[in-house]
C-alpha cells in the first residue's frame, strides 16, 4: 500500500483523513508543530488516536521552517506517492491580529512542502485552500472560476498566496496539485474558535451564545467524515484542479442554534454584538466540479451531524468543557 505525507496530522481536518487512510490499509508519515493557536489537548487527543496504528508514524516539526525541508526528507522513505498538507494557522478573525504567523505557515509553509517534493520526486500534492477566498462580490454558491483576487482578511490573502505558488511549481516541475477550498466544516474534536463547537460548549454550560449581528447570516455546513473522504479521493491524478470541498447544506445561525438547543435539551442565553468587518455574510459551494472529477457527493446531514458533534461533546464534557472558546 502508498505511503503518504500528511502535515497537520493533529489537527481537525488533518486527523480524520489520517484516520480513513489507516483504516483502508496505507502508511502515513504525520507532521504537526503542535502549536498553540488552540488547546493542545485538543491536538493531543486527536493523536494519540493516531498512534495507536502501527502504520502511522509522528514527527514534531514546524514546515514554516526552511532547515525543515532536510529533515523531513530524513524522515519519509524513498517511495512517497503524495503529500497533503493540511497544515495551517486558520480563522479569519484571528489574522488580524498576528497576520505574519499565517504568512509563514500558510505561504512559506506550502513553499517548503512542495520544494521538499521537487527535490524528492513526489508526484501528488494537495493543498488545503478556503471559502474566505470568496469576497462579498461573488454570488453563492461560489465557483471555483469566481474571482479570487481580492481577498478581505490576512488568512484569505495567505491562502491565496499558498495557491499561486501551487501553479508555479505545476507549470515548472510538473507535479500534480489538487487545491481543496474546504468550507465550514465541523463534527467532534473540532476548532473550538469555530462556530459550531463554540456554540455546543456555550448552549451545554449556560454560558452567552455570542451571535454577530442579527444571526441571519448563513454557512454552508459540512461533516468531518465527507471532508476528510473527499480529500482522499483527490489523490487521484488530475493536473493542477481548484476544487470546492463542503458547503452544500446551508443554514443561518439563528438556525444552527436552533438544531444545537433541541440536541442538548436546553436554550440559549444570546447576546448580539456588531457583525464583524472580516465576515462574509455567506459562503454556500458549487460542489459540482467535486462530484465531477472526485464522484464526491456528502452523506452525512446536517441533523445527523449536529447529532454526532453533541454526543461526543456531552460523552467527553468533563475537559472540553473547560476549552477555551472565547478565541
Amino acid at each position: 500500500m502508498a505511503n503518504y505525507l500528511l502535515t497537520g496530522a493533529a489537527g481537525f481536518i488533518g486527523y480524520r483523513v489520517a484516520d480513513l487512510l489507516l483504516e483502508d490499509g496505507y502508511t502515513v508519515f504525520g507532521v504537526d508543530n503542535l502549536n498553540e493557536a488552540y488547546d493542545v489537548r485538543l491536538k493531543n487527543y486527536r493523536l494519540d488516536r493516531l498512534q495507536k496504528s502501527p502504520n502511522f508514524h509522528f514527527a514534531k516539526l514546524d514546515i514554516s521552517k526552511k532547515e525543515n525541508i532536510n529533515m523531513l526528507t530524513e524522515f519519509i522513505p524513498n517511495n512517497v506517492e503524495g503529500v497533503i498538507n493540511l497544515a495551517a494557522r486558520a480563522g479569519v478573525r484571528t489574522s488580524l491580529t498576528d497576520p505574519w504567523v499565517y504568512l509563514e505557515t500558510n505561504m512559506t509553509g506550502t513553499l517548503n512542502l512542495l520544494e521538499l517534493c521537487r527535490r524528492n520526486g513526489i508526484p501528488k500534492f494537495i493543498l488545503a485552500s478556503s471559502s474566505s477566498l470568496y469576497a462579498e462580490e461573488s454570488e453563492p454558491p461560489f465557483k471555483e472560476t469566481d474571482n479570487t483576487n481580492y481577498p478581505l482578511q490576512p488568512y484569505a490573502a495567505s491562502k491565496k498566496s499558498a495557491e499561486v505558488l501551487a501553479h508555479a511549481y505545476h507549470h515548472l516541475y510538473d507535479i500534480d496539485i489538487t487545491v481543496l477550498r474546504y468550507f465550514t466544516v465541523y463534527g467532534p474534536a473540532g476548532r473550538p474558535d469555530m462556530a459550531m463547537f463554540r456554540f455546543c460548549q456555550w448552549i451545554a454550560e449556560g454560558k452567552p451564545v455570542i451571535v454577530n449581528g442579527d444571526g441571519e447570516q448563513s454557512r454552508g455546513f459540512t461533516y468531518l467524515d465527507d471532508i476528510a473522504r473527499g480529500t482522499i479521493l483527490a489523490l487521484k491524478p488530475l493536473g493542477y484542479k481548484i476544487i470546492n470541498l463542503g458547503g452544500h447544506e446551508v443554514v443561518t445561525i439563528n438556525n444552527l442554534i436552533k438544531l444545537l438547543e433541541d440536541r442538548l435539551g436546553k436554550k440559549a442565553i444570546i447576546t448580539h454584538h456588531p457583525f464583524h468587518p472580516a465576515d462574509v455574510h455567506t459562503n454556500q459551494a458549487d460542489v459540482t466540479l467535486a462530484n465531477k472529477l472526485l464522484n464526491w457527493t456528502p452523506k452525512i446531514n446536517l441533523e445527523e451531524g449536529v447529532a454526532r458533534l453533541v454526543d461526543w461533546y456531552m460523552k467527553e464534557r468533563y475537559w472540553v468543557s473547560q476549552i477555551n472558546t472565547e478565541i
